[in-house]
């Protein structure tokens, strides 16, 4: 600092003297003259300056010793600063904490991650070792799919339309080794299918996630084979961007095609070889099926919860026939839009109903089925099963799909301005129903 201390003045040093820090009262007025035209800076600029007392006043101190006290105080105020400022600094902003323990969903605990490109690392290198290629020859060609391992026994989740049509199936593993596949059973409710390879050792399970709990927003990461053959276990990324959507996925010349809901969409890139491969959540946990890309639309693809998948997965396990529960009835899910259209009494819930291709109101309850056995109505309102309320959260078909059939449930209803409840054994649901 070069600026003069109201309180006393100091020299420069002979070069052959020692440095002292002594005022020259007989220089001031040269030594001022020397500054006038140097620029200033607020006094005492650390702290504010106390009640001035003359030095005549106060025969204990001396101009020189309040300047002796300021360049003592500057310089260790400047050594503070140097010395543990910047480590201060960082521990503050927690750039030397290391990683800290977080929930992270499904259950337990995990590590959180410092960027996104570490989350990506760690997931594809969980769940990269699971997912498989599937390469099938058909009456048309050859097609490429992806499927995820998710038992040691050889135990494949993948899309049934995948599988659809081939007259033989290949698994190609990360690791290179080739396995012929045969296909275990379809999924009459949606998109999947179960597919075993048999005497392949070494398999790692992918780690299952909770798709219950996934937001909009979050990161999503897609593995599988979207170049064909020569790319397997090819990675992109993206976010969580809607959930719940219902789309239809073409079918084949047998069928056609199915209608599936309650779908995860995401903008991570997906492309027809990825069909059947994972989509994973930061933790490295597969959260979704991927099915299906929007042909109108770039960047937007769709996966199917994995919760919708574990019934069938432990249903092969267990060497049970893939099946679905089924009610027997058509239906509408409730939002404030729909109930104010059609001046209905609840704003939640499964309104049981049906239109013709002319709008005409038909039969929603199929004569004979579960529904109608248990005495349930068109017109009715399903408004919860097992105490469960239905609501845009909590549709229909997503609390069925967890019961198995040939159980029996409760079923609440709104017929009339009363609530009633009615039990009802679960069918089969038929191959061909959409």
């Amino acid at each position: 600092m070069t600026e003069p201390s109201p309180q006393g003045d100091w020299s420069r040093p002979d070069p052959a003297v020692a440095p002292r820090y002594e005022p020259l009262p007989e220089q001031r007025p040269h030594w001022q003259a020397n500054l006038q035209n140097e620029p200033s800076t607020p006094e005492r600029w650390f702290e504010p300056a106390p009640a001035a007392v003359p030095a005549a006043a106060d025969p204990r101190r001396s101009p020189g010793r309040g300047l002796v006290g300021v360049f003592l105080a500057t310089s260790m105020f400047g050594a503070v600063i140097g010395g543990g400022g910047t480590f201060l600094v960082l521990k503050g902003a927690g750039a030397l904490d290391g990683p800290a323990a977080t929930a992270v969903p499904g259950g337990g605990t995990g590590v959180s991650i410092q960027s996104e490109s570490s989350a990506i690392i760690e997931a594809v290198q969980k769940v990269g070792p699971s997912v498989v290629m599937i390469v099938t020859q058909e009456t048309g060609g050859e097609g490429v799919g992806s499927g995820v391992v998710y038992d040691v026994g050889g135990w494949i989740l993948t899309n049934k339309h995948v599988l659809a049509g081939a007259t033989s199936i290949d698994v190609r593993l990360k690791d290179g080794r080739d396995f012929k596949g045969t296909v275990y059973g379809n999924d009459t409710l949606t998109d999947l299918a179960i597919l075993k390879i048999d005497g392949a050792s070494g398999l790692t399970p992918a780690p299952m996630g909770d798709s219950s709990t996934i937001q909009v927003g979050e990161l999503a990461i897609a593995i599988g084979s979207p170049l064909g053959v020569d790319y397997p276990n090819s990675v992109t990324s993206g976010i969580v961007s809607a959930l719940g959507r219902d789309i239809t996925v073409a079918g084949d010349a047998s069928s056609s095609g199915t209608n599936l809901h309650g779908l995860i969409q995401t903008d991570a890139a997906i492309n027809p070889g990825n069909s059947g491969g994972p989509l994973v959540d930061a933790s490295g946990r597969v959260i979704g099926i991927t099915t299906a890309l929007a042909d109108s639309a770039q960047g937007i693809g769709f996966a199917i919860p994995i919760d919708i998948a574990k019934p069938i997965m432990q249903q092969a396990l267990a060497g049970e026939n893939l099946s679905r529960p089924f009610i027997g009835i058509s239906y509408m899910p409730i939002d404030r839009g729909l109930a104010a259209k059609n001046n209905l009494p609840l704003d939640h819930g499964a309104w049981i109903h049906a239109e013709d291709q002319t709008g005409n109101p038909i039969e929603a309850v199929v004569a004979g089925g579960p529904a109608d056995k248990a005495g349930i109505k068109t017109g009715d309102i399903v408004t919860s099963i097992e105490g469960q309320p239905i609501d845009p959260t909590h549709p229909l078909e997503d609390i069925l799909v967890h019961y198995a059939p040939g159980r029996t449930i409760s079923v609440e209803l709104y017929r009339d301005g009363k609530y009633t409840t009615v039990r009802l054994t679960l069918g089969t649901r038929p191959t061909a129903t959409g």
